[in-house]
């Protein structure tokens, strides 16, 4: 009859390691702290580890690349909050650099515009300068929540505002307000401190 194999530290830990990757792919330290969690010595943890960083079940530069892909265009995270992500998941900077280089600025613009025409309500009244406002502070909130710097938040949603009142019809312009809608717009990011 074959021993137990939970009785050894090993067996533990391999299975534990494998369970976590068949559900998703994950760092070497989300897999440690895993280890860790379940009460696995630390040298068994390692050895472990090194074993499977050796056949390639673990690679962090391939988690990296895919974490992302993934996170840029599900989520369309700017590169600020991908870094962090990365660091949280134990990703060395180097890596994370190299990982964040598929996302250029045209990609982050494009994610960022995409996300403020998709959140724009329709039906508002952009020539109204206080509704205005008050879309310009909540869409470049919900970019700067996503990682965007605030002055290329308030840049974007002040294009995609203008976009979006050029494309209405004129009587959605003559409001007593829509002399003051500069090519920005909305209020200035200072403003917000």
């Amino acid at each position: 009859m074959a021993a137990d194999p939970e009785a050894n530290p090993e067996s533990v830990a391999r299975a534990i390691v494998l369970r976590q990757l068949t559900n998703s792919p994950k760092s070497r330290l989300q897999l440690a702290r895993k280890l860790a969690e379940r009460n696995v010595p630390e040298d068994v943890a390692e050895a472990v580890l090194d074993r499977f960083e050796e056949v390639r079940l673990i690679d962090d530069a391939d988690f990296a690349e895919m974490w992302v892909r993934s996170r840029s265009q599900s989520r369309k995270l700017a590169r600020g909050a991908l870094r962090r992500e990365l660091a949280d998941k134990g990703i060395d900077t180097e890596t994370a650099e190299q990982a964040l280089a598929q996302v250029s600025d045209e990609d982050e613009l494009s994610a960022a515009r995409d996300l403020v025409a998709r959140r724009l309500r329709s039906g508002t009244d952009l020539s109204d300068r206080t509704e205005r406002d008050k879309q310009t502070r909540r869409l470049a909130s919900m970019l700067a929540r996503k990682g965007y710097q605030p002055s290329a938040a308030f840049r974007i949603v002040g294009e995609v505002l203008d976009e979006a009142l050029a494309g209405e019809p004129e009587s959605y312009r003559t409001g007593p307000e829509s002399h003051s809608i500069g090519s920005r717009g909305g209020p200035d990011p200072d403003d917000f401190g």
